[in-house]
């Protein structure tokens, strides 16, 4: 996929893995929107770019949010990319606590509601705007990558929402792929182990201590820029389509 000449999506593009990936798609010569609820940042980020990106204020949870979205980055150029990387709730609480009260079903609602529903307005809307480019020489319209968890896989205790919302996702992705193959759009879905990020709200030498020993190899937890560094690569391989990719440093979580 030429990235020069277009415009990319990142909803979450105010966040870890999602500023690493505005500033990788950027530096290939794409048009950003930088999609997000996190203003400060979004801005911040968008005056560090220097004209090479956009920041719009975006709730996944709100179809007319992300139709701006959208239309903010087709005005820019073509729509040719979409990385849907945003954050949400991590609860960690078991289905029923010692007491053996229920864990509220509305949490679970809103979990769902984010990564899920969220990931798939995303995903729909983007296709819709993709359909109506003109097809590459190779025949592709866009590319859309989305981000469970290996949590999607193996959920660890009190991750019954995520768990849930991210297998969803990779549920997802090999019918998105072949429902959007006529169009000439791929899909494809990122499953990231444990990386540091700033939500962990800590500093890294700390949640390297505590996280990274787990990990198999690389010993440590992984960088952002190394999520953007294969989001990139997935847009530039036009054979990737319909992949579950996981970059974990061969976790497997436990229980």
């Amino acid at each position: 996929m030429e990235l020069k000449g277009s415009s990319a999506l990142v909803v979450g593009g105010a966040g870890g893995f999602g500023e690493a990936t505005v500033r990788r798609l950027a530096g290939a010569g794409a048009r950003v929107v930088i999609a997000d609820m996190a203003d400060d940042r979004g801005k911040a980020l968008e005056d560090q770019l220097d004209g090479q990106a956009v920041f719009v204020h975006t709730d996944v949870t709100s179809e007319e949010s992300v139709d701006a979205a959208i239309a903010a980055a087709v005005e820019l150029a073509p729509l040719r990319t979409a990385v849907v990387v945003h954050g949400g709730p991590a609860t960690g609480k078991r289905i029923i606590n010692r007491e053996g009260k229920p864990y509220p079903v509305d949490s679970f609602r809103r979990t769902i509601e984010i990564f899920l529903t969220g990931t798939f307005h995303v995903l729909s809307k983007a296709a819709g705007a993709m359909s109506r480019n003109e097809p590459l020489d190779s025949g592709q319209r866009g590319v859309i990558i989305t981000t469970a968890s290996i949590a999607g896989f193996e959920g660890q205790v009190g991750q019954s929402d995520y768990s849930a919302a991210k297998g969803g996702v990779i549920g997802l992705n090999l019918t998105a792929a072949r429902d959007l193959a006529p169009a000439g759009i791929r899909v494809v879905c990122i499953a990231p182990g444990t990386f540091f990020t700033p939500a962990y709200g800590m500093p890294e030498e700390e949640a390297q201590a505590k996280w990274g020993p787990g990990v198999p190899n690389p010993k440590r937890m992984g960088h952002a820029g190394e999520y953007a560094k294969l989001a990139l690569a997935i847009v530039d391989n036009d054979y990737l389509n319909g992949e579950v990719i996981r970059i974990d440093g061969a976790l497997r979580f436990n229980i």
